[in-house]
């Protein structure tokens, strides 16, 4: 007899999802006017356009410091709220940037905002996925991720050149009431992420970090790294290659490659096992940049696209499920913080130190070393966590174990009363 499937495509599960891709949507389509419109309008020099671009980053890792440990206090509902309501205002106030010191104030603002909610609806969609569909939930939750990233940066760059930078921010406000609309018709039960007792009163670093997320962490920004030598350099390596229609169409490329494979790799997360999925997503990504260092044509930069979203593509959705299955309930969203904050680290920090890179040994040699980057975050995952998966010291057994305790406490303080 064939065993139920749990319901997975509830109200509350498509809601969180159009909700997270339109916040990214934002954040993609902003990303790519606003060095632009820092150099037209405010006469902004490359650095410090770049500035503008990058301070948004800075945001979002301090927003996603102390999302992890107020989530937990307020609650996922109330977080996302607080994070939709900054990130409305701090959105409005794109209308009124006439120094480079408020656009950059205005993106950190912005950047924290996005901080915030992509924490919470991160956090809302682990809580509402069945245990048995993880996998496969948080992949089909990554398409809204991945189709963010290649619808927004088409349209801005459209936006920019038909309609100007006021429609654009005026498209932003009204998505961000969009998100704010599907945030109140959303229901669904609150998970209880906070422990009431004396052990976990004061103020801790694993109330911000989560130091189970070690091992995961350090995979995280070594992958980010690898990746941010791609979106930070693309439009640059292959303007300078004569292949700037090529370069246009990785991105949309590599969207189409997650789109396609991220329910399936889901599935198989959850019958194979991490380790099943997230091996050959190392080596996809280093066979990728490989490729683009290499590339002198059209076709070979579109089948790095390939590759790179098979890597990164992959390692995104798979690494959050890896976050959600190695820690308790109750941690679930100070891990979820603390993922995204590795992530975040290396995106970035790495155009920073690749740029002095590349003015040294070029865009080709520059991508080599990503490459081995890429491989080295294989080796970090195998040492740190791969090989432990399975045996007794596989963290998701601590993790299970922590909440039967945690439920066994709790019941006896109920006899107890």
């Amino acid at each position: 007899m064939s065993q139920v499937k749990d319901a997975l495509w509830t109200k509350a599960f498509v809601l969180d999802t159009l909700i997270n891709f339109l916040v990214f949507l934002i954040y993609y389509l902003l990303i790519v006017i606003i060095a632009v419109v820092a150099k037209d309008t405010l006469h902004a020099t490359a650095s410090q356009a770049g500035l503008a671009v990058g301070i948004y980053i800075i945001g979002t890792v301090v927003a996603r410091l102390l999302a992890g440990r107020f989530i937990s206090n307020l609650g996922c509902r109330k977080m996302l709220y607080m994070g939709l309501i900054i990130y409305l205002v701090s959105t409005v106030l794109y209308f009124y940037t006439p120094s480079l010191a408020i656009l950059d104030s205005v993106r950190f603002l912005n950047g924290f905002a996005y901080g915030i909610t992509s924490t919470a609806t991160s956090t809302i969609i682990a809580a509402i996925i069945p245990m048995s569909r993880r996998g496969e939930g948080i992949n089909y939750y990554g398409l809204s991720t991945s189709l963010a990233a290649a619808v927004g940066p088409f349209l801005g760059i459209l936006m920019l050149h038909t309609m100007g930078y006021d429609f654009i921010i005026a498209f932003c406000v009204a998505l961000v009431i969009l998100c704010i609309i599907g945030a109140m018709s959303m229901k669904f039960k609150e998970p209880e992420l906070k422990i009431e007792s004396e052990a976990h009163k004061g103020i801790r670093i694993s109330d911000y970090l989560e130091p189970r997320m070690n091992s995961i962490s350090l995979v995280s920004v070594l992958v980010g790294f690898a990746y941010s030598g791609v979106i930070g350099f693309m439009a640059a390596y292959t303007r300078d290659l004569d292949l700037i229609m090529a370069g246009t169409f990785f991105f949309v490329v590599y969207a189409v490659v997650i789109t396609v494979t991220r329910p399936l790799l889901g599935i198989v997360f959850d019958m194979k096992g991490e380790n099943f999925v997230l091996y050959p997503c190392f080596l996809s990504l280093a066979l990728g940049i490989l490729l683009l260092s290499v590339a002198h044509s059209t076709w070979v930069v579109l089948l790095s696209a390939v590759f790179v979203g098979l890597g990164y593509g992959t390692f995104m959705s798979n690494g959050q499920a890896v976050t959600v299955k190695i820690v308790p309930v109750h941690r679930i969203g100070v891990a979820t913080s603390t993922y995204f904050i590795a992530l975040d680290m290396g995106l970035g920090f790495g155009p920073y130190i690749l740029g002095g890179v590349k003015e040294v040994v070029g865009y080709s040699s520059m991508f080599q070393l990503t490459a081995v980057v890429a491989l080295v975050a294989l080796g970090a995952y195998y040492f740190f966590y791969g090989r432990y998966v399975g045996t007794d010291k596989d963290l998701s057994l601590r993790a299970r174990a922590e909440e039967e305790e945690i439920k066994s406490m709790k019941l006896c303080e109920e006899k107890a009363k």
